[in-house]
């Protein structure tokens, strides 16, 4: 081979072309965390050491990549792709995936978790939702193959029917169960008002700490806290415990449990309603009797007071039949009275009215002699100037018209100076 000679940078560029041949994830690296640190509240920077031998690996990644909370000492399972970087000249793993290995990690990695969701108001208790008594519709987020997912259809349908039950079928465990939970509470929380679940149960039977792995991630926790709908949580047996369930705004023990939660049992409902109505009944009974005796003793004090007015009513009527029998007694009388001088009224009458008509016509006889035209008949006139009767002779003038009314008419008249020498 010929010689060849690179600067720094080429050859920095074949080296890292050469560890890209590595395949990044069929190859998983285990080992214990050391020298955990985030820079700028972005860039985690941490080396991943032999428990047995002295060896260890610089890992770089970014925050937003760290699904899972680690520090010094943790074990864990990682993948990523080598690199040199050509500026520092450091080689370092920039990781892919990153797993908890082990009992002792997964435990730690939850209390880490537990005590951040706590600070930021997760399991806070008064920001839980109530849920329905009667839900008519309920979401269930779950394997189809798990045994709760048995165990809850049967005790629902033994406790209640007609409830209807959307199941979106999810991983329970497993690399794909994060995802798929996280996808199934948004599928519900995109559905419309009419469409939408009254209520959300999680479930999953129970298992080791790496067996509810998912149930104890961040993704799901704050998918749970930021559901539109209330959320029941009901993971493993009584005694095991997970994030989701803190979050949950109810915590179920057991996934029979959660079925007895959401929906009532028939028979205690039965036994309510037959309580209830012999609640009711009884007060109904109670109150009847209460107004039976109002109503028996408003009848006697209404029977003390008609009967009194009644003894007040027959004495005014006796008085009223004494009073009417002397006023018909005293009509009777004023008739006969009336009739027995009947006679002397009406003549009475006929002499006073036949004495005012001779007066009447004595009285007509006499104003006819001063009628004006009986006058002007007797050879009378009447000598108007301007429309007023002149009384004298000193009132005419040569030149006046005057009107003269005599019996049959009026004459136009003027006065002229031989006229006013001759009246003269």
């Amino acid at each position: 081979m010929k010689n060849h000679s690179l600067t720094v940078a080429q050859y920095l560029k074949l080296v890292n072309e050469t560890l890209g041949m590595i395949p990044s994830q069929e190859i998983r690296i285990i080992g214990e965390v050391s020298d955990f640190k985030i820079s700028q509240g972005k860039w985690v920077n941490f080396a991943l050491k032999d428990e047995e031998q002295e060896a260890k690996i610089p890992c770089f990644t970014v925050a937003m990549k760290l699904k899972t909370p680690i520090e010094d000492g943790m074990k864990i399972e990682i993948t990523g792709y080598p690199k040199i970087y050509e500026r520092f000249g450091r080689f370092s793993l920039n990781i892919q995936t990153i797993k908890l290995v082990g009992e002792g990690a997964l435990a730690r990695a939850y209390q880490l978790l537990k005590q951040r969701l706590e600070k930021e108001g997760y399991f806070d208790l008064s920001r839980k939702r109530n849920i329905p008594r009667f839900s008519n519709r309920i979401g269930l987020i779950t394997s189809t193959e798990a045994a709760a997912y048995g165990d809850f259809i049967r005790i629902l349908n033994n406790r209640w029917s007609g409830t209807e039950i959307i199941h979106i079928p999810v991983h329970v465990q497993g690399q794909y169960a994060v995802n798929e939970i996280e996808n199934a509470f948004h599928v519900f929380d995109q559905m419309s008002a009419h469409e939408k679940p009254d209520v959300l149960v999680l479930t999953r039977g129970g298992g080791s700490l790496e067996d509810l792995h998912a149930f104890n991630d961040e993704r799901i926790a704050r998918a749970i806290f930021q559901s539109s709908i209330p959320v029941v949580v009901a993971v493993g047996h009584e005694r095991d415990e997970s994030l989701a369930d803190f979050v949950a705004d109810i915590r179920a023990s057991t996934p029979s449990n959660a079925a007895e939660l959401v929906v009532p049992d028939r028979r205690d409902i039965s036994k309510e309603i037959r309580n209830s109505l012999d609640y009711h009944h009884q007060k109904i009974m109670i109150e009847l009797q209460k107004k039976q005796r109002i109503t028996d003793r408003s009848m006697s004090v209404f029977k003390t007071y008609i009967e009194t007015h009644m003894q007040e009513m027959r004495f005014v009527v006796e008085r009223f039949r004494h009073s009417f029998d002397r006023f018909r007694m005293s009509l009777v009388a004023t008739i006969q009275y009336i009739e027995n001088n009947n006679k002397t009224i009406s003549y009475n009458f006929n002499t006073s009215l036949i004495s005012n008509r001779n007066k009447i016509d004595s009285l007509v006889r006499l104003f006819s002699q001063f009628d004006v035209q009986h006058i002007l008949k007797r050879g009378f006139s009447i000598v108007r100037k301007g429309g007023k009767i002149v009384k004298s002779k000193s009132c005419l003038f040569s030149g006046d018209h005057v009107e003269i009314q005599i019996a049959d008419g009026f004459v136009d008249w003027e006065i002229n100076i031989e006229n006013q020498k001759s009246l003269l």
